[in-house]
């Protein structure tokens, strides 16, 4: 190794692939804050905030909430480990990569997962649904992704929810990119159990995972016959650190200053307000719209089932997908995302997402394509 080793100083990037997005400078100021101890006074005070700032971009009233110390798929596994015991039926609602991960905590929590299959690019179709629903009565859960990064589809969360508790099952929502960029309401939807990412519509660092559960899936935790196959993320143990205001004991070294980080975060949000913040989102996705469309680009989900904060654009034909990008990065500092999956090659994902989602970030990234597309 080289003993003279220096700093890592990265190039300044403009961030607009499917996460992570730009992060707004006064998250990076809070960032380089003195640490301090995880139980430390102030910083219990900083935990409690953080759980009532939650709760706003939530739209919730859980006592349950927070963030795990861990990114987003942390939060899945959160979900998932502490409502699935072995033999439990939970319907999988997949249209994309990140239901297919759903599936997968399913199996490793000893489950037995049944899948509601869509196209890619298409919503959850509630009709099939419904048919799985009557089909398996004894279901326990219904799982799906609210915003599927990996198209671009925005599913109807609140129907879906409101489907499954006809059936009297629990909900459990992949809010990874849906979080502060489109609606979202956790009580009003009858939502048991969510999870989210820092790095997307907050435009906080990586690294956390906002979480929270209502009543009845705490009480479904509390009653478990099996032990959460997870310590690190057993919920009765961290409500232990996390939910005993004062008298809190140690489970594990909070991620302090990343924790500074998402209360800034959470604090931008709160002043420019949640409906401020959905409708930016949508302006400038129809502002990138056009601009993508005037270049002959084709969206590739409909626009009623379109998320404004990643936009997935099918590649004309004879473009190289992979010269593209590394011409946007290397002489445009730009970053757009790839296709996933059966997608790979055929589409690119372009995210509008937090603080990047500005006007300034819009024309550049339309320029920028114009440039290397002629």
């Amino acid at each position: 190794m080289n003993s003279f080793a220096t700093s890592f100083i990265p190039t300044i990037r403009t961030l607009m692939g499917p996460g992570p997005s730009d992060v707004d400078p006064r998250i990076l100021t809070a960032l380089s804050r003195p640490t301090i101890g995880h139980l430390d006074p102030q910083f219990i005070q900083l935990m409690d905030e953080i759980k009532s700032l939650l709760q706003y971009a939530f739209q919730t009233k859980n006592q349950l909430t927070m963030p795990v110390s861990a990114p987003g798929s942390a939060g899945m596994e959160a979900c998932f480990a502490n409502l699935v015991e072995p033999g439990d039926k939970v319907i999988v609602c997949q249209n994309g990569v990140f239901g297919g991960r759903m599936k997968e905590n399913v199996l490793r929590c000893g489950g037995i997962p049944i899948m509601v299959e869509d196209q890619w690019g298409k919503p959850t179709d509630l009709n099939k649904l419904e048919h799985t629903l009557n089909n398996h009565s004894d279901a326990k859960i219904v799982a799906f992704v609210h915003a599927e990064t990996s198209t671009g589809v925005k599913n109807d969360a609140q129907a879906i929810c409101h489907l499954a508790k006809k059936f009297n099952c629990l909900t459990l929502v992949d809010a990874v990119t849906s979080l502060g960029g489109c609606e979202l309401s956790v009580d009003e939807w009858q939502i048991d159990a969510i999870y989210s990412g820092t790095q997307k519509c907050l435009s906080c660092v990586p690294g956390l995972s906002p979480v929270s559960f209502s009543q009845l899936a705490i009480d479904a935790i509390t009653s478990r016959k099996t032990p959460v196959q997870s310590w690190f993320l057993d919920m009765e143990l961290v409500m232990g650190y996390w939910g005993k205001g004062a008298k809190r004991a140690y489970h594990h070294t909070a991620p302090v200053n990343s924790l500074y980080a998402l209360h800034e975060a959470l604090i931008i949000l709160q002043n420019e307000g949640l409906e401020t913040a959905w409708q930016r989102h949508q302006q400038m996705h129809v502002k990138l719209r056009e601009g993508l469309q005037a270049l002959g680009l084709e969206f590739v989900v409909e626009e009623k089932y379109r998320l404004p904060q990643l936009n997935m654009v099918r590649i004309p034909e004879g473009i190289d997908d992979a010269q593209v990008r590394q011409t946007l990065l290397s002489e445009f500092n730009l970053e757009i995302g790839a296709g996933l999956g059966e997608l790979a090659g055929k589409v690119w994902r372009i995210g509008l997402m937090g603080y990047g989602c500005n006007s300034k970030n819009v024309n550049y990234c339309i320029s920028a394509i114009k440039s290397v597309l002629s």
